[in-house]
């Protein structure tokens, strides 16, 4: 029973985090304009928030992890946000399909959706978060692909931000 509750609450806590991020995005100016370009949604792991580039609108230059100052602006407000709940976060960089040159055996995808998701890292610090919040900093590449018709989609590239449960 005691689990169930906590689980619960941990629940209403995500649930309550997640409606505050939305306002957060609605009532910034500086937000609004990309809210197509963040998604939330609660999965078996927790909050997620998702930064998705747009064709005409990335968070970074191709084949770059130095963010653009409208994606660092985001989480500067999404780190903010974090700080009202105790639940540590993990960080997930993703690419799309598209292939650098030298191959997978030299500077790849792997190395550049983890360079990412650490940029991302460091701007949500930045930004006021609570460094000892981050669980974990991972580098997916394109193999978990947004849109899975479309491996060059620029919807693949993309942050995902995981507001943990307690689980």
């Amino acid at each position: 029973d005691e689990k169930e509750r906590l689980a619960k609450e941990d629940h209403l806590r995500l649930q309550n985090l997640k409606e505050d991020i939305e306002d957060m995005i609605e009532n910034f100016p500086e937000l609004s304009e990309f809210k197509n370009q963040l998604l939330l949604d609660i999965t078996a792991e927790g909050l997620r928030i998702q930064i998705i580039d747009e064709q005409n609108r990335p968070m970074f230059d191709l084949s770059s992890d130095v963010l653009k100052p409208h994606a660092k602006e985001i989480l500067h407000r999404i780190g903010q946000a974090l700080n009202g709940v105790s639940n540590r976060i993990s960080l997930t960089g993703h690419t799309d399909a598209s292939r650098y040159a030298g191959g997978e055996a030299g500077f790849s995808n792997w190395e550049l959706s983890a360079n990412r998701a650490n940029s991302s890292r460091r701007e949500l610090i930045i930004g006021g978060m609570d460094e000892t919040k981050v669980l974990r900093v991972v580098g997916a590449a394109s193999t978990i692909l947004f849109d899975k018709n479309d491996p060059l989609n620029p919807s693949n590239r993309r942050i995902s931000i995981v507001v943990l449960n307690q689980r």
